[in-house]
């Protein structure tokens, strides 16, 4: 890596780590989504084969499609995120690996006036 400017590459870095971060935010929204979906469509059949509510088919269907439709997006949201939080930890560990190449100076405290 020595005609790549650290500087560069840690703004870039760091650029990418936002976008990382704000991915696997917007991923676990769409878990927990997946998984309300999953909890409402479980219950609502459960209720539905048990007599608890009067059976209607399209209820039934809609009951299935949420089942069905949270465990897919809980399924594909949660790998995503894996993937990004892998992604992430790459990036983080090659900033950290560029700012230890940087020859970081001290700054010395300027005295305080009163």
């Amino acid at each position: 890596m020595p005609d790549i400017d650290p500087h560069a590459e840690i703004e870039r870095l760091e650029a990418q780590i936002e976008e990382l971060s704000a991915r696997i935010e917007n991923c676990r929204k769409f878990i927990l989504a997946g998984r309300i979906a999953v909890a409402i469509g479980g219950v609502l059949l459960v209720a539905l084969l048990l007599g608890a509510i009067r059976f209607d088919l399209q209820l039934m269907m809609l009951a299935m499609a949420a089942l069905l439709g949270g465990i897919v997006v809980w399924g594909s949201n949660g790998s995503t995120a894996n993937e990004a939080e892998n992604e992430l930890a790459a990036a983080e560990a090659n900033r950290k690996a560029l700012i230890g190449m940087i020859d970081l100076r001290v700054v010395a405290e300027r005295p305080t006036l009163h």
